[in-house]
């Protein structure tokens, strides 16, 4: 009964972000992927951690208003970054949760369609590199603008089938 995938799990610090869908109707979501029971599952494994799960907005209909998973609506990057889609959270309080953890200044605020072209699923392969698709232009900039080295890459046909540069790859061991 215990449901995780990786996009919904988010290691920041001594914080272990866990993106889930709390409605009643979880087993009738296709794209519900991560639930309570797995949530509790991270919880009881690392209870040295502060592990925040975040109820996620799911669709059937419509693919812009899908979190398909935390990575679609929220990615932190660097130090005290992080990339965030506010309709992405089917509570407030998630979303200023983060807002309070990082600092409004700190985070990109993406837009809709932005969401729908994952553009929180970049890759963070150091705590200033970042590993992005080339046509996201707007994200980009303000990653330099903040320090950042951003290794542009075309990768936009991938997330044809879904999934991004962090969906692409499997870190094993962090620091």
């Amino acid at each position: 009964e215990v449901h995780i995938e990786g996009g919904d799990v988010m290691l920041w610090n001594d914080h272990i972000f866990i993106g889930t869908y709390k409605g009643s109707d979880y087993k009738d979501y296709i794209t519900a992927r991560t639930n309570m029971h797995g949530v509790n599952y991270i919880k009881e494994l690392f209870p040295n951690k502060i592990v925040k799960e975040f109820d996620l907005v799911k669709s059937k209909l419509e693919a812009r208003d899908n979190a398909l998973h935390l990575d679609c609506c929220f990615q932190p990057v660097g130090k005290d970054k992080g990339i965030i889609y506010k309709r992405g959270f089917r509570e407030e309080a998630d979303y200023l949760y983060l807002v309070n953890l990082f600092g409004k200044e700190n985070l990109f605020h993406i837009e809709r369609e932005e969401m729908y072209h994952m553009f929180s699923n970049v890759f963070s392969i150091d705590t200033n590199v970042v590993v992005s698709e080339k046509n996201f232009t707007r994200l980009n900039n303000w990653l330099r603008a903040n320090g950042f080295t951003v290794e542009e890459i075309p990768y936009a046909e991938i997330a044809k089938q879904e999934g991004l540069l962090r969906c692409s790859t499997l870190p094993l061991i962090r620091d």
